[in-house]
């Protein structure tokens, strides 16, 4: 499945088939970005358009096999349509002739459940005109508006932009500062940035530019070394940095390197402060130590990528976790946004990964079904952290008001 970058809002069209949905996307992006048929059932999979919107920016629509489709080939598309909803940061919800039946009461709980705030577009309004400018819905316990417009014609679809504006969380499409609350004018920020085999050839990992990008954005300076060089750099660097942030991979090189009061942490710690569940992943991290013979760790990676011999993921933390805990330990991983086929009671423990390539959203509706059912998670780089005996150093420049609490030790 297919990612945004992190601070892309992403917007999921649903309804039954021959809602003209797909006319709807190529209306927003207008272009022809979606097939458009009279045949119900056109569009199979989700398919998904990047454009603009005036006021928000760049946005992801991702348009869904109609929700009453048919057969077992149909289930399966229905499952995957329903899969968007946790991907999302806001649905439209497109019906014709005004009528609102189960498949839509469904998919509105569907959306309840997520916590996804959705529109509900009377499309087709030059064929069958609707009164009213709201409708009842008993799930929500009061009126919401009903946008009416005609992807065919054009009618409306300024009014639904608007709307979608107005609707839209401000916090699905307006960065915020990895490191703003940390550091000041002129401050000095050290990056300790292993090259590798995982190491994209001639680039930097995505954390690392965002990082380098955060710091510049806040007028201070990024210092950029690779861990063999750091003892060298130590002894010459002044002024002496505000900040280091270390890749995983090299925690225990960087804590022995960087004295002791200069806050330290690392890229996957400030992305897990940035866009995930911080306050789980406190309470969670810890819960490594109670790890028993055959339980079984959940591993969420959100990229797909080529797996090395010595893959952080797949490799390194499960050797890592089996030999700090000296447990016999099962594990699973499930990379991109794919789906867990086991209960996630099955699991003892889920490790997620700090999700440089998705939107908060996702991370948190993806952590969601194992908070909801107290199973534990960590993040990368907290997990790392604890198992090599420096967790309280790396989360310290996060905890904030949290400083001094014994509720995440």
């Amino acid at each position: 499945m297919k990612k945004g970058r992190e601070s892309t809002p992403h917007i999921g069209i649903f309804g039954r088939r021959n809602q003209g949905k797909s006319s709807l996307i190529n209306a927003l992006a207008g272009q022809e970005v979606a097939i458009v048929s009279e045949t119900p059932g056109t569009t199979t999979d989700p398919v998904r358009k990047s454009m603009e919107i005036p006021g928000i920016g760049p946005v992801v629509l991702v348009d869904t096999a109609g929700t009453d489709d048919q057969g077992e080939l149909g289930n399966k598309r229905v499952g995957r349509s329903l899969a968007v909803i946790r991907t999302i940061d806001l649905a439209l919800l497109v019906i014709s002739r005004g009528e609102i039946g189960a498949e839509e009461h469904s998919l509105i709980k569907a959306f309840l459940e997520q916590d996804v705030p959705f529109l509900v577009v009377n499309n087709k309004a030059d064929l069958d005109r609707q009164e009213g400018s709201s409708v009842v819905l008993s799930e929500t316990r009061n009126d919401i508006p009903l946008i009416h417009c005609s992807a065919l014609t054009g009618e409306g679809i300024p009014v639904l932009v608007a709307h979608i504006r107005q609707a839209m969380p401000e916090s699905a499409w307006k960065a915020a500062s990895l490191l703003g609350d940390l550091i000041r004018y002129g401050d000095l920020v050290l990056l300790i940035t292993p090259i590798d085999i995982e190491a994209p050839e001639g680039r930097m990992i995505l954390p690392q530019v965002q990082a380098i990008r955060d710091i510049l954005d806040n007028d201070a300076v990024a210092v950029v070394v690779k861990e063999r060089e750091l003892d060298m750099l130590m002894e010459r660097l002044s002024p002496k940095p505000a900040l280091a942030i270390t890749d995983s991979q090299v925690f225990l090189k960087a804590s022995a390197s960087v004295p002791a009061d200069i806050p330290l942490t690392s890229f996957s710690i400030m992305l897990a402060r940035f866009k995930g569940d911080f306050d789980n992943y406190l309470k969670g991290t810890p819960r490594i130590d109670t790890l028993k013979d055959s339980d079984r760790v959940l591993i969420l990676e959100s990229c797909s990528h080529h797996v090395s011999c010595d893959d952080i993921g797949r490799m390194k933390i499960p050797r890592w976790m089996s030999n700090f805990t000296g447990k016999k330990l099962e594990f699973d991983v499930v990379a991109g946004l794919s789906e867990i086929h086991r209960d996630i009671r099955d699991y003892a423990l889920v490790v997620q990964c700090g999700g440089c390539v998705i939107t908060r959203r996702q991370v948190i509706n993806r952590l969601k079904p194992a908070v909801d059912a107290g199973v534990p998670v960590t993040n990368y780089g907290m997990a790392i952290a604890w198992m090599h005996g420096i967790y309280h150093r790396a989360v310290a420049p996060f905890m904030g008001d949290k400083r001094g609490s014994t509720d995440y030790l």
